[in-house]
């Protein structure tokens, strides 16, 4: 074999390898009932909260519980020791990561999904015309 092909074949290896090592670190989100079976392990789970049930917030300890409802309507406590984000009542959806106890879901991370601002109010007018004089 030529030089080059050899050199060509380790680059291609290489990049295999790294595509597959990718691969394996890539995450998918889960449901509670998955993050119970795969405890201490830390998992991802999209999850609505649950405004039916109280939401705490201690703001001596930074403690946040409450309860969020992952896709398939299981409802969990929810355990979160930091600051409570901002409009967080208001988030139309959370992305929880953390990890499953025997009591609860600890969460070391909240994203919020925030309320959209084109809501029913607000909407945008497509039907006019609009013209501009030069």
């Amino acid at each position: 074999m030529k030089k080059t092909q050899i050199v060509l074949l380790l680059v291609i290896s290489i990049m295999i390898g790294a595509l597959l090592v990718t691969l394996e670190d890539a995450s998918v989100y889960a449901t509670f009932e998955i993050a119970d079976r795969q405890k201490p392990e830390t998992v991802t789970v999209v999850a609505k909260v649950d405004l039916a049930s109280p939401i705490n917030f201690d703001p001596k300890t930074t403690l946040l519980t409450f309860n969020a409802i992952d896709k398939d309507g299981d409802s969990r406590s929810v355990v979160y020791n930091q600051p409570k984000p901002s409009d967080f009542e208001r988030s139309e959806e959370i992305t929880l990561t953390g990890h499953s106890t025997d009591l609860n879901f600890v969460a070391t991370e909240i994203l919020m999904k925030c309320p959209s601002k084109y809501t029913d109010d607000n909407e945008l007018d497509t039907t006019g015309i609009y013209s501009v004089n030069f």
